[in-house]
């Protein structure tokens, strides 16, 4: 049997969607010395790429841009590591995910972050399912989708035409 997919976003809604949290992010962040966008590896760092070029376009903020590389099948057990050494400081560090699900990635993707002086940290999404497990809750989310445990989220960055698909 062929699995179905669901569109829930296409390229025009995403690339608004990205819009709106940078401004979201500009707004939030204007007095600060500058913000820092941790993407966790895979469609993550993508969708950060994405958010640190549309802020560096609307806005007139000094923004950098790191990986976070980890597990996500074995996160407890996983090393975190980062691309880059920043002094972090006096500014916004925003983690960033495609996908949250249960919170479970997202707050393993943290302790780094944990033994580093911050002014502030804050995580936006693309898609949030809302099935939290984990005390994480994104500051910045694309689009709320609530569903079941069993469907899953595709996100597509990479191609012409970016897409999120139920599947």
């Amino acid at each position: 049997m062929a699995e179905t997919k669901t569109l829930v976003l296409n390229h025009k809604q995403i690339e608004q969607k990205i819009t709106r949290i940078a401004y979201e992010i500009y707004e939030r962040n204007l007095s600060e010395e500058g913000v820092v966008f941790a993407g966790i590896a895979g469609m993550g760092y993508k969708f950060a790429q994405m958010l640190s070029d549309r802020l560096k376009e609307i806005s007139p903020l000094h923004v950098e841009l790191m990986e976070v590389k980890l597990d996500k099948s074995a996160v407890v057990q996983g090393e975190v590591t980062l691309s880059k050494d920043f002094a972090l400081g006096n500014k916004s560090l925003i983690l960033v995910d495609d996908v949250q699900n249960t919170g479970k990635t997202l707050a393993y993707a943290l302790k780094p972050f944990l033994e580093m002086p911050l002014k502030k940290m804050e995580i936006a999404v693309l898609v949030n399912r809302s099935h939290k497990l984990f005390p994480v809750t994104p500051d910045y989310t694309g689009y709320e989708l609530s569903t079941t445990l069993n469907e899953h989220i595709e996100v597509d960055l990479e191609s012409t035409q970016n897409t999120v698909h139920l599947h």
